[in-house]
């Protein structure tokens, strides 16, 4: 693992409950606002999408009608603001089959969809493009107006750059920083998602792939809690039981994935901040792969940040033993240790205090005892000398009379 491995092993809906398509649940609709490796080694839940009125919204063909019918001069609203703040619009440009064939959230749908710069500039075009909605594959704009597409609709959606590629842009697509978009969709299909326990083997493993190639893109563009969101339903997927046979190699890369995941939930749990959960996922890496090196690192530093230096220590330690070369966890381990030692420090110092330092008073009361008996001795020796010379005077005086 390099000193750039250490970072990751390569990463707002309309209705409060979330929907379950075949046993597994959207992320999306839970509710919570990560440094980045190489895609080979990438391996506390998401905001919800923004509310997007869901079945609030009156559709166009309703609206004309009830405008004709109170004031036949009225003019009708072309643009749907779908947040209600002017930074996501849509208007119909073709009706489609009615209300009731608007997609549900887990269902994948597939459209044609054209991306546009706001001055017209073409970015790309992708017919036939498939995702599941309301699972964060796409640009978070297509997520919360496919569903309120009608089968057949043709619409045109002006997103602003929040609702995009944000504030750093993208390389593929390329789009610049906070570019406002504008899009052309057609919604073709909707199907629901299919049953996880009846998937093939190599199917369920390229699909949990696909939710977490996912999650690495919205790590590198900052959004960690998206990055949460896709690498947990990547988890459900490759977690997910099978009534069909699965060879023990399948099971090999079901858990190489699983353990993937897991380490970069808990990169992208510690840049929220998130350390019990990021220490949570870090134990649960380790439980399946006990000595995953970039699990041990990530733990490692969830301790240090918890304050737990002595345990980061020792479990940074265990790492560097498996990896003797490994420079990144030679710095960090030499960074707690050095925290360790001035804690200790200061911890002492503190307890010194405490018990007013009673080593140091000991030691000032003996002396002072010495101090005290030794001039006693002093005090007696010199009055017995002055006894005798007296005595011995007199025995003098008597002797010459």
């Amino acid at each position: 693992m390099t000193e750039k491995e250490e970072t990751m092993d390569v990463s707002d809906s309309s209705d409060s409950v979330p929907s379950k398509k075949n046993g597994r649940t959207s992320l999306l609709d839970s509710g919570e606002d990560f440094e980045v490796l190489d895609e080979d080694d990438i391996d506390d839940d998401p905001p919800p999408l923004e509310d997007a009125g869901g079945g609030k919204v009156k559709n166009t063909d309703e609206s004309e009608k009830e405008t004709a019918d109170t004031d036949p001069q009225a003019p009708v609203e072309e643009w749907l603001d779908v947040l209600g703040n002017d930074q996501l619009k849509k208007k119909v440009l073709e009706t489609g089959e009615g209300r009731d064939s608007r997609p549900q959230k887990g269902q994948n749908v597939k459209i044609n969809l054209k991306t546009c710069l706001k001055d017209g500039t073409l970015v790309e075009e992708q017919p036939d493009l498939s995702f599941t909605l309301g699972d964060g594959d796409v640009i978070q704009a297509l997520d919360l107006t496919v569903q309120l597409m009608e089968m057949g609709e043709k619409a045109l959606i002006q997103t602003d750059a929040k609702y995009a590629y944000g504030a750093r842009g993208s390389l593929d697509p390329e789009v610049p920083p906070n570019a406002e978009l504008s899009l052309e969709v057609e919604l073709r299909e909707a199907t629901d998602a299919p049953d996880l326990e009846l998937l093939p083997p190599a199917e369920k493993i390229a699909l949990a792939i696909h939710k977490r190639e996912r999650g690495n893109v919205h790590y590198q563009h900052g959004d960690y809690a998206f990055a949460v969101n896709s690498y947990s339903i990547a988890l459900q997927i490759a977690e997910s039981s099978s009534k069909v046979d699965i060879s023990p190699e399948e099971e090999n890369e079901l858990m190489d994935v699983k353990v993937k995941c897991l380490n970069n939930m808990a990169a992208s749990q510690l840049k929220l901040d998130h350390y019990d959960a990021a220490l949570k996922s870090c134990v649960s890496a380790l439980a399946h792969q006990p000595e995953n090196i970039k699990a041990l690192f990530r733990m490692g530093k969830v301790l240090a940040l918890q304050g737990e230096y002595a345990d980061a220590i020792q479990t940074l330690r265990k790492a560097l033993k498996l990896e003797p070369s490994n420079k990144t966890i030679h710095a960090e381990l030499s960074k707690l240790v050095k925290k360790n030692s001035e804690q200790r420090g200061a911890e002492q110092a503190m307890y010194k205090k405490m018990l007013g330092n009673p080593t140091s008073g000991s030691g000032t009361q003996k002396h002072r005892a010495k101090s005290s008996w030794g001039l006693s001795w002093k005090w007696l020796f010199g009055a017995t000398a002055v006894a005798i010379g007296g005595v011995a005077l007199s025995v003098v005086i008597a002797a010459r009379n």
